[in-house]
């Protein structure tokens, strides 16, 4: 089976097949820096992670380039109001670029947190200003845009396809309906391209209209177009910003640069709290840095990938309460694989009969994700998974270390380099070397006590291992440890 994609541009899955064999360019709106990343940006980000994760397992070198917006970005995410930047720099008493530094480590911090691989590229729109002067430039050449006051406004009835992602027809946008009417505009549905600074406006840029600032639609036109050419493969973000951010990207870019802009149009589906989008301006985020206070990383990108990337997810701390027990139970059957692996001949035949049965659960694990990287069904897949091992570990059989390593493989490939949620070093799995052979050597002397029913003896392990600092888990699939935190 290959690759099937949604592309919202079509509505409709279709076979993924790039534009350059071998190749993906894969272009991602990213985050406006003006506060702490939330549970919302988590959904986001962790999902075009497994998007980048599975094409590069695919065999495809991949660029991935996801912008920083420090400036641009209007207060009412649409063509009035502040720049979100520079309000919060007001706010809080900073220079505007102080409050995007500190932002955008915060950011990267919380996505490594959550093992989201960095970008390739992360350019920042007030790096291409010269690029976005020049796009606005172009569409005035060609007649579809106008100066207005210093601004510049893409004419989107000189456009007739504007609309063509969203589904909006140009004669169904009402005046007035989305945006207040502005007198600068010839028609309320243009939007802007370039935005005349007013008096105290902190960032500008001087251009041949006067000093300004670019409008938030334009850098994402001229950073993709600069670092992976047209058309490219994959634009990627939120659903919520399919009107009037991305229409208005394609609009400007087709209209400027006579050329397909993106192919494959991904994007996902909010978060949301009682039904309720998940956002700063409602008051009603967690930011991902609260969520980590009382939630491990893994437990939040195992509770987002529950979720299909399409699907709404509702955020509450019972369903995190609910995924961090799943995880556990995820984890549970790797973490004794690893412990049985200490010690054992990797060298060793491995069981053919079960090799067969790895081979059976990797074609569904990629079954599934060659169906729209469908990640509940490749987390169930796993599920399945972990029951056959549990089952050969505890039917009291000596197991190769073969078909440890074989069963560690598969957990690696797919939890780890797919999914990202089984590290090669488990935050369960203890330290390394000698120690953790030793810690198996007596937990193994305890398993035997067990089945002796020599409770008492079985029972002062546990308790001196605990007060040394090892967690001793007795499960129905069997017994595995841990270090105290």
């Amino acid at each position: 089976m290959s690759l099937r994609v949604h592309n919202y541009l079509t509505r409709m899955k279709e076979d993924f097949v790039p534009v350059h064999e071998g190749f993906v360019g894969m272009y991602v709106c990213g985050p406006t820096v003006y506060g702490h990343a939330h549970i919302g940006h988590a959904k986001a980000y962790i999902a075009f992670d497994i998007l980048r994760r599975y094409l590069e397992y695919l065999g495809y070198r991949v660029r991935y380039v996801q912008n920083i917006t420090d400036v641009g970005h209007l207060t009412d995410d649409a063509d009035a109001g502040e720049d979100k930047v520079a309000a919060q720099a007001r706010s809080e008493r900073l220079e505007p670029m102080e409050i995007v530094e500190y932002y955008t480590r915060s950011y990267f911090e919380d996505m490594d947190a959550l093992n989201v691989l960095r970008p390739d590229i992360s350019p920042r729109a007030s790096g291409h200003v010269p690029e976005q002067i020049e796009l606005a430039e172009i569409l005035i050449d060609k007649g579809f845009a106008y100066e207005s006051n210093g601004s510049v406004f893409f004419s989107v009835k000189d456009w007739p396809s504007y609309g063509k992602l969203s589904g909006r027809k140009i004669e169904d946008l009402e005046e007035g309906a989305r945006l207040d009417v502005n007198p600068e505009k010839r028609d309320p549905r243009d939007f802007a391209v370039w935005r005349a600074a007013t008096p105290g406006h902190i960032m500008r840029w001087n251009s041949s209209w006067g000093e300004g600032f670019p409008g938030w639609h334009a850098e994402c036109s001229v950073m993709s177009k600069k670092y992976l050419g047209l058309p490219f493969d994959i634009h990627g973000g939120g659903l919520e910003n399919i009107f009037p951010h991305n229409e208005s990207e394609i609009a400007q870019s087709e209209a400027a640069y006579d050329v397909e802009f993106a192919r494959y149009w991904v994007l996902n589906n909010m978060v949301t709290v009682d039904g309720i989008k998940m956002g700063k301006s409602l008051g009603n985020y967690t930011t991902i840095k609260d969520a980590l206070s009382r939630h491990s990383p893994m437990t939040i990108r195992f509770f987002i990938l529950n979720s299909h990337y399409r699907s709404p997810t509702d955020f509450t701390e019972a369903a995190l309460e609910a995924a961090s027990k799943g995880y556990e139970r995820l984890v549970g059957a790797v973490n004794l694989t690893r412990q049985k692996l200490v010690g054992a001949d990797r060298g060793e035949p491995p069981d053919e009969a079960f090799l067969a049965v790895i081979q059976q659960h990797r074609v569904r694990f990629l079954a599934a994700m060659d169906d729209d990287f469908n990640t509940p069904q490749a987390l169930a897949v796993l599920f399945d998974f972990n029951k056959d091992v549990n089952s050969l570990l505890n039917e009291g059989q000596p197991v190769s270390g073969g078909t440890l390593k074989a069963i560690d493989d598969l957990y690696r490939e797919l939890g780890n380099d797919i999914l990202g949620i089984i590290p090669d070093q488990l935050e369960t799995s203890g330290s390394a070397g000698l120690e953790d052979e030793l810690i198996q050597l007596i937990a193994d002397l305890r398993a035997e006590a067990r089945v002796r029913k020599d409770w008492t003896t079985a029972d002062a392990i546990r308790n001196r291992l605990v007060e040394i600092g090892v967690l001793m888990e007795d499960r129905p699939e069997g017994t595995t440890w841990r270090l105290k935190r």
